[in-house]
């Protein structure tokens, strides 16, 4: 079975809300929408204090090729335009909207018909999906229409669908394949069309058999689409680790992109939001998030307007647990740690992650060992321990020629530590400000 070749490791699955139908969240009292939910320039507000907006409204525009527009998840009142601490912990522009009723602009198609033919042509599909603000809904958050739109002397060959969801605890993906297979199916098809491809593949790990034998079962009915079982290994849900694992080619190092070996991949999350949008005129709005933790009472999968905050879910699904010792935005490997649990659900909120007391404490790092564990499992090749090292040393010049960059911030190689170093911290500290050094650099250029 297919898996991808440099390194990886096998956390506990820990898949709790893996059997829970997705239920509707209730609707906010008031709903906060950051500005910044995308990777790129953050949007810009077209609505004021005091004006009115419905489900699907436009509330805040692209702010340049590199962005995506936000639409509004309820109707009420623009409360205020204001700042929010969002998943990332630092505060970020965002429009506060008061709820009243669940008014939806009418351009919406609220039916559950599907509808398979598509007569849009590749440009159109694209601009549709641009001005319904779709992103990369694995966590990436990169704007859609973007990927679509290959650089010159770039073409593409084959689309990837992204249903891996190799994070621990996370089962929305899981449980979208399992209820909206056909959508799902038509979706690929819109973006094979937009990206001028006939191959697609839907790769999807094995331990979700259900969802292998269903999607591949309804696959035999549009063309070119194939659906690929790979073996369990994480993190297999990389875009880099994902071509590797199904099409056998190796993304070259930044900055070359997927589209370099002719793929472009999207989540199973993204592919659904895309046929929402083409064949329902629906903007992105809402999505599935996972709530989960070995003490939550009732671990669940919810639909959930964006700007609904995290607590209501937490509410809905039984409650803070007693014991609760962090809240992470996201899953354990590559989630962050949540300052309050009154943070936004965004584009890119897979889940929400209530570990205990026991589970959330830090082993106290001991000196490193010289074991090469980290250098082992790491999925791109790189020395963990030596960017870690210089990354707390302050050596920048060293760890940008060392490829920092190319770190995809998994978490294998402080998953397998036996020193429990605190190795993907400071890699991300180094990432941070080598990152800002290149674009000092090419700002003076």
């Amino acid at each position: 079975m297919k898996t991808f070749r440099i390194g990886g490791v096998h956390p506990a699955e820990n898949k709790l809300s893996a059997g829970k139908a997705i239920q509707p969240l209730a609707l906010p009292r008031q709903a906060v929408f950051p500005l910044s939910q995308h990777i790129g320039a953050p949007a810009v507000p077209v609505v004021k204090k005091g004006d009115a907006v419905k489900v699907g409204t436009k509330i805040a525009e692209a702010g340049g090729f590199v962005s995506a527009p936000v639409y509004s998840s309820v109707s009420g009142k623009v409360n205020k335009i204001d700042a929010v601490v969002d998943a990332s912990g630092y505060r970020k522009p965002a429009i506060y909207i008061d709820v009243e009723g669940d008014e939806w602009e009418e351009s919406i198609d609220r039916s559950s018909t599907l509808i398979k033919e598509c007569s849009l042509s590749p440009e159109e599909i694209v601009a549709r999906i641009k001005d319904a603000g779709i992103v990369g809904m694995g966590g990436a958050c990169f704007p859609t229409h973007v990927k679509l739109t290959p650089p010159p002397g770039c073409k593409a060959e084959c689309i990837i669908v992204n249903g891996v969801e190799c994070e621990p605890y996370l089962t929305a993906d899981h449980r979208l394949m399992l209820e909206k297979p056909d959508e799902i199916l038509v979706g690929v098809s819109i973006l094979m069309k937009a990206a001028k491809v006939t191959r697609a593949y839907i790769a999807i790990e094995n331990n979700k058999p259900d969802a292998i034998r269903l999607l591949d079962g309804k696959a035999a009915s549009y063309p070119g689409i194939e659906v690929v079982p790979l073996k369990v290994k994480y993190p297999q849900g990389g875009e880099k680790q994902l071509i590797d694992a199904v099409i056998g080619r190796q993304v070259p190092v930044p900055p070359a992109l997927p589209i370099h070996v002719g793929a472009i991949v999207q989540n199973v999350g993204t592919v659904y939001a895309v046929y929402e949008a083409v064949q329902k005129h629906k903007p992105l709005f809402e999505r599935i998030v996972t709530v989960t933790g070995k003490s939550l009472k009732n671990p669940s999968n919810f639909l959930t307007r964006m700007g609904t905050p995290m607590s209501q879910l937490i509410e809905a699904a039984g409650g803070m647990p007693e014991d609760t010792g962090k809240i992470i935005g996201g899953g354990p490997m590559m989630g962050k740690a949540l300052m309050h649990a009154d943070v936004p659900i965004c584009k890119g909120s897979s889940g929400v992650l209530l570990m205990n007391g026991k589970e959330a404490k830090r082993t106290v790092p001991q000196p490193c060992i010289r074991c090469a564990k980290c250098v082992s499992v790491c999925p791109m090749g790189l020395e963990p321990y030596l960017l870690a090292t210089c990354s707390a040393r302050g050596d920048w010049e060293r760890v940008e020629h060392e490829m920092i960059m190319s770190c995809i911030e998994c978490g294998s190689c402080q998953f397998t530590c036996p020193s429990h170093r605190p190795i993907l911290d400071n890699i991300r500290l180094g990432k941070g400000k080598v990152g800002a050094l290149i674009r000092a650099r090419n700002a003076r250029k």
